[in-house]
């Protein structure tokens, strides 16, 4: 297995993304997965604002995430608990903000700490926002999908150049898989194809994550392995 191939799997299993290529794979996939509908919203919510607050400041190092806006869920969906001064916003991602097929969608036990920078936070952060307003509404997936599509239409600012968030934090929880997987930087770009920007070629350090890729939101998202984690300590070298 070359480095391409087996990078390509790990981020594919850090978003919990398996391309499921017939009805009859799609229907066992649906019965295997441990997370076939949403929990009870109580589990998705952390009993703590203060804890949640230092989860997701924890996504970047402390010179960026100390004066960043932080928002932390609540039944309703996001609420600001820390006014920022240099335009970045913290939160810590439920697993509904992974890809719609993901097995993992509904898992109450992913904590994924992110803080976007002021490019992102104006027009990806509200993705996030919304998705988060519609999922505690009770809506399907289905119905998430198709809200997210006339947001995307309608009200969502667009991507500017620049638009990039860290999640270099060691205690999120990704998914089952992964645990918190490894520190990396995420950029975001208009819908497109990995190679234009040589993901997940071979020595090349940019993996292609399919969390968005036009289903429904048009965007193409890229990741960087970083080598440290947020509080300066040693981290994986290697995201297999």
């Amino acid at each position: 297995m070359n480095c391409g191939t087996s990078r390509t799997i790990a981020i594919r299993t850090f978003v919990l993304s398996f391309v499921l290529s017939t009805p009859w794979q799609a229907h066992a996939q649906e019965v295997k997965t441990p997370y076939p509908q949403m929990a009870p919203v109580a589990q998705y919510l952390m009993p703590d604002k203060t804890s949640e607050i230092a989860l997701a400041r924890s996504a970047a190092p402390p010179a960026i995430s100390g004066d960043a806006e932080v928002l932390v869920l609540g039944s309703h969906g996001y609420e600001t608990a820390a006014k920022g001064t240099n335009g970045f916003v913290c939160v810590v991602e439920r697993a509904w903000m992974s890809p719609f097929d993901a097995p993992g969608f509904w898992n109450p036990k992913m904590r994924g700490p992110i803080c976007f920078n002021p490019q992102a936070a104006r027009a990806i952060l509200p993705l996030t926002i919304k998705r988060t307003e519609l999922v505690l509404a009770g809506l399907s997936k289905a119905q998430v999908a198709d809200g997210i599509k006339v947001f995307v239409k309608k009200d969502l600012p667009a991507l500017e150049p620049g638009a990039m968030c860290y999640m270099m934090s060691n205690q999120g929880y990704l998914n089952d898989e992964a645990g918190h997987w490894v520190p990396h930087l995420m950029f975001y770009a208009r819908q497109t194809d990995g190679p234009t920007w040589g993901a997940d070629l071979p020595g090349s350090p940019v993996l292609l994550n399919p969390q968005f890729q036009g289903s429904p939101e048009p965007l193409t998202v890229f990741m960087i392995q970083v080598p440290t984690w947020s509080d300066g300590t040693a981290a994986p070298t290697d995201a297999h």
